[in-house]
């Protein structure tokens, strides 16, 4: 399985993108991981929905080779990690190779992105910045698929 999680901007914040490139290298004992930096293309004059938008477009070209797109948004579902686990394991045995997660902007995501995916996820009640939101979404793959392959570092 392969794993596309395409980045809004870089990483700003040293210790996150310390953790983003950590959890992206465990992850990849299990799964492909494809991080692409996509360069935003707006300027702070722009009205929010106009910004929104022009991500919108970003990330779903990023979607074109995948078996299924997951966006992560508050209003989405909130699996646990064991939901996780069996949510991959779900995917894999119905043949999706590639799966896409769509994490907006600091303005969250456009509502054609959430028209666009096939799943809507929220990792968390809580609202988190979009650049935490990278770290927390690998680490929680991370975790996913240690519990599938029987490991120990979901105990």
């Amino acid at each position: 399985m392969k794993f596309v999680i395409p980045l809004l901007g870089r990483t700003r914040e040293a210790y996150l993108d310390a953790g983003v490139r950590d959890y992206a290298g465990r992850l990849g004992r299990f799964a492909q991981v494809e991080l692409p930096v996509l360069k935003e293309r707006h300027s702070r004059k722009e009205p929010d929905e106009v910004v929104k938008a022009n991500d919108a477009a970003l990330l779903l070209e990023q979607t074109a080779a995948a078996s299924l797109v997951v966006a992560l948004d508050p209003a989405g579902r909130t699996p646990d990690s064991e939901e996780l686990a069996s949510l991959l394991t779900g995917w894999e045995d119905r043949g999706a190779h590639t799966v896409c997660f769509l994490i907006g902007g600091h303005l969250g995501l456009h509502r054609s992105v959430l028209a666009r995916a096939d799943l809507v996820l929220s990792l968390s009640r809580l609202t988190f910045t979009h650049e935490l939101t990278r770290l927390v979404l690998l680490e929680q793959l991370y975790r996913a698929c240690t519990i599938r392959a029987g490991h120990r570092y979901h105990k």
